[in-house]
């Protein structure tokens, strides 16, 4: 990669930063563009890419260092257009064929003011730039604070003047994040039919409620939603809600998600915080029934732990807690790539703060077509990394009577 492309990208990764377009790619159907803001997580400067595939928008949040990481990514063949703006100027960089970088720098005329215009920035009305580049600004939540929802009022959530309750405001983050990541998928799901979205594990069901209210009555699209969970009384409460609220198409079942048969076909498969290999059996089931959607927040990931016979490996995971924590990354991983070989196109994304809960790990699948992937490669790859660990996990059984399926 040209040199001067990584100068560029260092030199301007810091708190002056405004944002950058990378475009005029090579091939837009792998990805069209990605624009990149700064933002600031726990008081920390990340930089968000957002990278426009077809009609679909994929957000991540980087350091500079793994932002700098990523560029010989895009840069070596992909595109061939950067801007660059910061709050003194901006650069424009121009790539060749054979990837030699034209830079081009324009110093603002008046940067401080231009700076204020594009990050938004209201001098006056006390928003100042560190202000600007919060992540969760109260503005932006999808269910806003002030706003009195019946669901979450009856919940404990919210008062009935729509203020959070201070117990519950990890909850109230929680709920609007993961709207957050539905509303990226939104492209993926048909508006013209009505859509089946099944919620396992839905406990209180906090989140079940929200998806409904989001999709049903603010977002208009038809839907059926089920939530499954083993506790009668907590399936009872949430029934009694839904008929309160007159949410129709939102019903409540007990049972457990290995033995659940009560759909032919689903649009999209929600898990929040399932326990241990119950997040497989979704994953499963979900594979099975060829949802368009997969968004899964796991959660206990002991199986692996149990598993895990690695020699090379041993000075490492002698320590349980890091024994622990090990496999709960790996757990996930692997899943990740299961899903992709059956045909997703798989993200994993930080869910929320590790401040407000441990369990942050989203996996968010999305079906593309089957024809002509290379999954082979990739299964064998797979296959040699579960070998060098010595595991076995579940959804890899569960996986292969799908493939016995769709063989026959």
């Amino acid at each position: 990669m040209d040199a001067n492309i990584l100068k560029a990208f260092e030199d301007k990764l810091n708190q002056d930063f405004v944002g950058a377009i990378i475009s005029n790619s090579s091939n837009k159907e792998k990805v069209a563009k990605i624009k990149i803001r700064p933002i600031l997580l726990k008081g920390e400067l990340y930089f968000q890419t957002s990278e426009f595939i077809g009609e679909k928008v994929f957000h991540c949040n980087y350091k500079d260092l793994e932002l700098i990481a990523k560029l010989p990514e895009w840069f070596e063949g992909l595109f061939k257009q950067a801007e660059i703006t910061t709050k003194t100027g901006s650069i424009t960089l121009l790539i060749s064929k054979k990837g030699k970088a034209t830079v081009k720098y324009r110093v603002a005329a008046k940067a401080e003011q231009g700076a204020t215009m594009m990050v938004g920035v209201k001098t006056g009305d006390g928003e100042t730039d560190r202000d600007s580049l919060s992540h969760n600004k109260k503005k932006n939540y999808i269910l806003s604070e002030g706003e009195p929802l019946p669901f979450l009022v009856d919940l404990g959530v919210m008062t009935e003047t729509g203020a959070i309750i201070k117990a519950k405001s990890d909850k109230f983050r929680q709920l609007n994040r993961f709207l957050e990541y539905i509303e990226d998928i939104l492209p993926f799901l048909d508006k013209t039919k009505e859509l089946t979205i099944l919620d396992f594990g839905c406990g209180k069901s906090y989140l079940t409620f929200a998806m409904y209210y989001y999709l049903r009555l603010k977002k208009g699209y038809r839907i059926n939603v089920i939530g499954l969970d083993l506790k009668s009384d907590v399936i009872m409460h949430c029934n009694a809600l839904s008929q309160k609220y007159g949410y129709d198409k939102l019903n409540f079942l007990q049972g457990d998600i290995a033995s659940y048969e009560g759909a032919d076909s689903v649009d999209m498969v929600v898990t929040l915080h399932a326990c241990d290999t119950a997040t497989d059996h979704a994953l499963y089931k979900a594979v099975s029934w060829g949802a368009k959607v997969i968004l899964s927040v796991p959660c206990c990931q002991h199986e692996l732990n149990k598993q895990i016979n690695c020699e090379v490996l041993q000075p490492v995971l002698r320590y349980g807690i890091i024994s622990e924590r090990i496999s709960a990354l790996i757990t996930d991983a692997l899943r990740a790539e299961f899903l992709e070989t059956m045909g997703y196109r798989v993200q994993l994304l930080e869910f929320i703060d590790m401040e407000h809960t441990p369990k942050n790990i989203l996996i968010r699948a999305v079906l593309r077509k089957k024809e002509g992937l290379q999954t082979i490669e990739r299964e064998n790859q797979l296959e040699e990394c579960m070998d060098f660990l010595g595991v076995n996990p579940s959804l890899k059984g569960l996986l292969q009577q799908v493939k016995a399926k769709e063989g026959n």
